[in-house]
C-alpha cells in the first residue's frame, strides 16, 4: 500500500488548522521511497504519532505551510529541494523542529541539513525509539523534557540537540546523546542496566554488548574531547552513575 493509499487521520488533513489548534500532524514525513515511507507510517501511527507523508522537497515546503506541523522528518537524499535547502527555509517561513535521516547515500546531505539547522541525523530506515524521544525535545510538550541541563562542567541543549564541556561544543550521534541526557537528568545516582536499555532501546535485553559499547564510547568522548570532569563510572552487577570530580564548578554541580 502505497502512502497516497492510507489517508492521513482526519485532524492532519485539514489546511486550516495552526500549530497550536490541535488540528496540526505531530509529523510531516518527507520521504522519497514510497515503500518506506509507508512502513515508517504505520510505526509512528501506531505509536500515536499523528503522520503526514510527501515524497519531495518542493512538497515538503507546501505542506509545511498548509499544515503547520509540528515537526518535520526529512529522508535524504531528497528530490527536487535538498533537505538542506528545504530546512533553511522551513526555518525562515515556518519554524518547527527538523530531523534529517539518511543511510550511506544520503549522509553529506544530511550532514549538511544539520549544518543548516536540523535538529539531529538520524538512522533511515526510522527507528520509532529513536525518533519519539527526538519529537518530544524538539517540542518542549510543557514539561522539562526540553530544558537546558547543567551538570558538572557538562551542559545539554534537549531542544537543540548540542552538548558542551567547559563552553567546547562535544558531537554526539542521537542515541549517545539520549543517554548522556539520561545520565543527567539523575545525577550522581546508579541507574541500572535494565532501567537504561529499556528507556533508551525499549526492551530489556538489547545486544549483549550494545549498552557497553555506548556507555564507553560517551565516557571516552567527555573525558579525552571534552577534557570533563565528569565520568560514567560502572558499577559492577548492578549499573552506572554519572560521578562529576573535585574539579567540577562547586554551583553547577550543585543545582543540577
Amino acid at each position: 500500500m502505497t502512502p497516497e493509499a492510507h489517508p492521513p487521520p482526519a485532524t492532519a488533513a485539514s489546511g486550516s488548522g495552526g500549530p497550536d489548534d490541535g488540528t496540526s500532524p505531530d509529523l510531516l514525513l518527507v520521504e522519497p521511497d514510497q515503500e518506506l515511507a509507508a512502513k515508517a507510517l504505520a510505526r509512528f501511527e501506531g505509536a500515536g504519532i499523528r503522520t503526514h507523508v510527501c515524497h519531495d522537497g518542493a512538497e515538503a515546503l507546501l505542506q509545511a505551510g498548509a499544515l503547520h506541523p509540528r515537526a518535520v522528518l526529512l529522508g535524504a537524499p531528497l528530490p527536487v529541494v535538498d533537505a538542506a535547502r528545504v530546512t533553511e527555509l522551513i526555518a525562515r517561513l515556518h519554524p518547527v523542529p527538523v530531523l534529517v535521516g539518511a543511510g550511506s547515500e544520503g549522509a553529506a546531505e544530511a550532514t549538511a541539513a544539520v549544518a543548516a539547522g536540523a535538529i539531529a541525523f538520524v538512522a533511515r530506515p526510522y527507528r520509532i525509539e529513536e525518533i519519539a524521544p527526538l519529537l518530544r525535545a524538539g517540542r518542549g510538550e510543557g514539561d522539562s523534557s526540553a530544558a537546558p541541563l547543567k551538570v558538572g562542567d557538562i551542559e545539554l541543549d534537549p531542544a537543540g540537540f548540542h552538548v558542551y564541556v567547559r563552553g567546547r561544543s562535544l558531537q554526539l550521534p542521537v542515541r549517545e546523546f539520549l543517554l548522556l541526557r539520561y545520565f543527567m537528568e539523575r545525577p550522581n545516582k546508579l541507574i541500572s542496566r535494565a532501567e537504561l536499555t529499556q528507556a533508551l532501546w525499549g526492551t530489556n535485553a538489547p545486544e549483549s554488548n550494545t549498552l557497553t559499547v555506548h556507555v564507553r564510547r560517551v565516557r571516552t568522548k567527555l573525558r579525552e574531547e571534552g577534557e570533563s570532569c565528569c565520568t560514567i563510572d560502572a558499577i559492577r552487577g548492578m549499573g552506572y552513575r554519572l560521578e562529576c570530580g573535585t574539579g567540577c564548578l562547586p554551583d553547577t554541580a550543585a543545582t543540577a
